[in-house]
């Protein structure tokens, strides 16, 4: 398996010196810096960003900033990304880091809960990203899904959970719960369309009807 992520890797457009740099940092000065993104899945999220061309893209749990840099980095002329943090622990590293990267003047960083503040923005989104806490992920989704122009998606991270969403291990695990619960939830929903791609974790691509 470990040969097999290395031939993807290889022949995947590089990870920019300045994520690598940063996802090194994650795993240096963090507590949880396995909650990175990281190479594969930074690049797809560029890459989705690209295709979607989204002016308006909203993040839910910014984390180290990782996920945020990438997103900004395939916006078109003119787009922009809001993310929000809600660990406040957090602020001095990853602003630090958004600030000093090159597409600093795309984003705007917030420590707070986006479920009860981006819809005090009053403003409507092309692209949403959910990487939250997980226990929460059907409420956030709720929030976060009248934000979205019909036609916008949303993309959920960790929803296969490390394959906890299948394992009865796990019956207990409250986070495990969560993913379950937003992976039904989703799929019972007419208000979309949804797929789930087996890379990492699990990204959930999402269609707002």
């Amino acid at each position: 398996m470990s040969n097999l992520k290395d031939y993807i890797l290889s022949h995947s457009e590089p990870e920019p010196e300045y994520l690598h740099q940063l996802w090194r940092a994650t795993h240096l000065h963090t507590l949880h810096g396995h909650m990175v993104s990281g190479h594969l899945q930074g690049r797809l999220l560029k890459m989705l960003v690209e295709m979607i061309r989204p002016q308006r893209v909203l993040e839910v749990g910014t984390f180290s900033g990782y996920s945020a840099l990438c997103m900004a980095e395939g916006l078109p002329d003119g787009g922009h990304l809001w993310t929000y943090e809600i660990n406040d622990e957090m602020e001095d590293f990853t602003r630090k880091w958004l600030e000093n990267s090159p597409y600093h003047d795309r984003i705007t960083f917030m420590i707070g809960d986006a479920v009860t503040e981006a819809p005090k923005l009053n403003l409507d989104f092309d692209l949403a990203f959910i990487d939250g806490d997980k226990r929460n992920y059907v409420e956030t989704y709720e929030a976060v899904l009248p934000l979205l122009k019909n036609g916008g998606f949303l993309l959920a991270d960790n929803t296969l959970w490390d394959g906890h969403v299948t394992d009865s291990a796990y019956d207990s695990d409250r986070q495990t719960l969560g993913i379950r619960r937003f992976n039904d939830h989703v799929a019972a929903d007419p208000r979309t369309e949804q797929v789930i791609l087996p890379i990492r974790d699990g990204l959930t691509l999402i269609r707002k009807k």
